[in-house]
């Protein structure tokens, strides 16, 4: 299993509402949301100190287990700390990055793969330190383009550039497409709803990652019971 496991208590409930409200880490950064995020960011930081991770694929067993939120917000709070970020939204089928982050789904992975444009030609700023590159328009060939030797030379161009790039993917349960990601990522950290995803779903996940020698680093716990006050009183 996983080397370490990652558990935030006090992330959003789901990805439902207006954009800029996922950013929890952007509107109320003294909350217990951000603290739980910013705990995930040190606990990230310190995985592997020998060779730490720069492309970490972020994905989860099923849909609607908050994903794509927990990809900006590691995003926001990896760049709040002064490291230069770069977020991929890699699901072709159903991006939403591009919401959350209120950037144009003008142009973007699907054009840098296709040879039309450069990485630096799509990248939008939506925050100091952070860049984020969107699909573009929705390609009808989505796993051929990420198992393409163009995403190889993005990821490898990316790696150079940023001291982090993560990348938000389809569910692992519906389509190949995190599973050729996860082959080419440093890492990949997995999404789990406390109150949705189950065993077997888990099990199989990290089947299906270990059998493209994807590098497990842990679990982001999801929608999780608070803790409860512990003996001196103290609680997250």
């Amino acid at each position: 299993m996983a080397r370490f496991r990652l558990k935030t208590e006090d992330l959003q409930k789901d990805e439902a509402g207006t954009p800029s409200e996922h950013l929890v880490t952007l509107l109320d950064p003294a909350g217990p949301a951000s603290e739980a995020y910013r705990s995930l960011r040190t606990n990230l930081l310190y995985a592997a100190m020998d060779a730490p991770p720069t492309v970490i694929l972020i994905t989860s067993p099923g849909s609607a287990d908050g994903k794509s939120t927990t990809c900006a917000n590691i995003a926001m709070v990896l760049a709040q700390a002064g490291k230069e970020t770069l977020v991929i939204d890699g699901d072709l089928r159903e991006p939403s990055l591009h919401k959350i982050f209120g950037v144009p789904n003008v142009s973007g992975l699907v054009n840098v793969l296709s040879g039309e444009y450069g990485l630096s030609e799509v990248c939008a700023e939506p925050f100091p330190g952070l860049k984020m590159i969107p699909t573009g328009p929705i390609p009808p060939y989505q796993a051929e383009l990420l198992s393409s030797d163009r995403f190889a030379e993005l990821l490898d161009q990316a790696r150079r550039l940023f001291d982090y790039v993560l990348i938000d993917s389809p569910p692992t349960a519906l389509v190949s497409d995190p599973m050729i990601i996860a082959a080419q990522a440093d890492a990949v950290l997995l999404v789990l709803n406390s109150e949705k995803t189950g065993k077997g779903s888990l099990r199989m996940a990290m089947r299906d990652l270990e059998a493209v020698g994807a590098n497990v680093l842990g679990t982001v716990m999801n929608k999780a019971p608070k803790a409860k006050p512990g003996r001196y009183g103290y609680s997250h």
